[in-house]
């Protein structure tokens, strides 16, 4: 066992906000790209094109809504105003809006359209918005330019009902660059939606480095301040190790930071018809998946429709194929009906007994003793069962504190093999693994800081 005082003291003060607690239970949401690109055939627009190209004839946020329910997510992040400047409601600060539309004969709005459809289908709603405007004359100018800005954010806050996320795409042009007033900017979505959490260039949610899907060994949601958003370097975003003991032995200011992994379903994040055949199969997507939301990472995935307003049928056989495969993921608990015994190396009181990690309620959690130097739980059948996914969950409302374990089934012969192994768990940690049959699982735990607190397990 790796001693339990050989770390900062300082990083168990990290711990959540509400704000960040809820977007991480999200785990799994959908960006919605649309705007001026899917009608000119260009990622990034230059500001110029017409208002009134846009014009999504067959636009249903509905059907665009029922999919994103069946596919297993959370909620939706719309960009609602993308590096051109086009605003796809019609704001009174500019002329370059929906409003310029003869969609919907000029009175259309489709942040109301998908913000009233997320809350029919009980999804999340959220908004993307991209300081960096290559249409708005003041852009550049600097505090003209974020009185505009504010004043944009301050429609979207408080027009549009309760909002779960702001994600601020943080590129800046540089042929006219504006120095950006972020600290304003934050105060105006706490001030108008406290429930909100800001990511991407925000303080509550990290960007994963990337939006190819590649993830890091282990995504640590405590990481040295000086890797946050008020840090002096862009070791947040570049460094593969944020989080480790041997990362942090010398810092001594601990922030919590969780991350996001944002990757488009296509080659790219708006529609173009030359993808058609680039979108990712379901068992891609499934193992994005277990590397993000399984690897204590939130997962945003980039949906593009098409200039009609749809998403291509292709794309979305995949999303209802791979909700169907997540609703098996967490469909079936062996710890709900199949236990003989849970037992457990210690307990810290009666309230941290090893039965808590049958359920996921966010407030119970077994906890060992703090003299316990070899803590284990295990689980027995009341007969042999199989399985092939395991499931761990830390209580990350007291913070992040595993650091190394492994998880142990009872062989043929009666010899504990080992059958996984990991070092952080954090919100979750997903193990995808061959058939195992067995009637007991043993859970051993080899680091940790300070003390740790196991809310779930999941076998199925």
């Amino acid at each position: 066992m790796k001693k339990n005082h050989s770390f900062p003291e300082a990083c168990l003060s990290a711990h959540p906000t509400r704000v960040q607690l809820d977007y991480q239970q999200s785990e799994f949401n959908a960006l919605l790209c649309y705007g001026m690109p899917p009608f000119t055939g260009v990622q990034y627009g230059n500001g110029f094109t017409p208002a009134s190209s846009f014009w999504p004839e067959d636009f249903d946020a509905n059907i665009l809504c029922d999919t994103i329910k069946a596919a297993g997510m959370s909620g939706v992040i719309l960009i609602a105003k993308h590096y051109d400047g086009y605003c796809l409601w019609p704001t009174a600060k500019t002329d370059y809006s929906v409003r310029g539309s003869t969609w919907r004969d000029g009175e259309g709005d489709f942040v109301a359209e998908v913000s009233a459809a997320c809350r029919r289908y009980g999804l999340k709603f959220g908004v993307s918005v991209a300081p960096w405007d290559l249409h708005e004359p003041t852009y550049g100018t600097g505090r003209a330019y974020d009185d505009f800005f504010v004043g944009l954010l301050e429609e979207l806050l408080t027009n549009y009902g309760d909002i779960f996320c702001v994600r601020f795409d943080g590129v800046c042009g540089a042929e006219k660059p504006q120095d950006y007033d972020w600290e304003r900017y934050y105060a105006t979505v706490r001030s108008l939606a406290p429930d909100a959490a800001i990511s991407f260039a925000g303080p509550d949610i990290r960007y994963s480095g990337n939006d190819r899907g590649v993830t890091r060994k282990n995504e640590w949601s405590v990481i040295p301040a000086s890797c946050g958003p008020d840090g002096d370097s862009d070791a947040g975003v570049m460094e593969l190790d944020l989080g480790s003991r041997k990362r942090i032995k010398n810092e001594t200011d601990f922030i919590w930071y969780p991350c996001e992994v944002a990757v488009p379903l296509r080659a790219h994040w708006f529609f173009t018809a030359d993808d058609k055949y680039s979108s990712k199969t379901k068992d891609k997507l499934l193992d994005l998946y277990g590397r993000t939301v399984g690897s204590n990472a939130n997962l945003l995935l980039g949906l593009s429709p098409d200039k009609k307003g749809r998403l291509d049928e292709v794309d979305d056989s995949i999303l209802r194929s791979l909700g169907k495969d997540l609703e098996l993921f967490y469909g079936f608990n062996l710890l709900s009906g199949h236990v003989k015994e849970i037992r457990t190396s210690s307990e810290y009181s009666e309230s941290d007994s090893g039965s808590c990690v049958r359920t996921d309620d966010m407030r119970t959690a077994w906890r060992p003793s703090d003299e316990d130097k070899k803590p284990f739980i295990e689980i027995e059948f009341n007969e042999e069962e199989a399985f092939d996914r395991i499931i761990l969950k830390e209580l990350i409302t007291n913070g992040e504190h595993v650091e190394e374990f492994a998880v142990f089934a009872k062989d043929a012969k009666g010899r504990m093999k080992r059958i996984a192994e990991g070092e952080n768990i954090g919100h979750k940690k997903i193990f995808n693994l061959k058939p195992i049959k067995t009637s007991l699982v043993r859970i051993e735990f080899t680091a940790w800081r300070g003390f740790f607190e196991l809310e779930y397990v999941l076998l199925n």
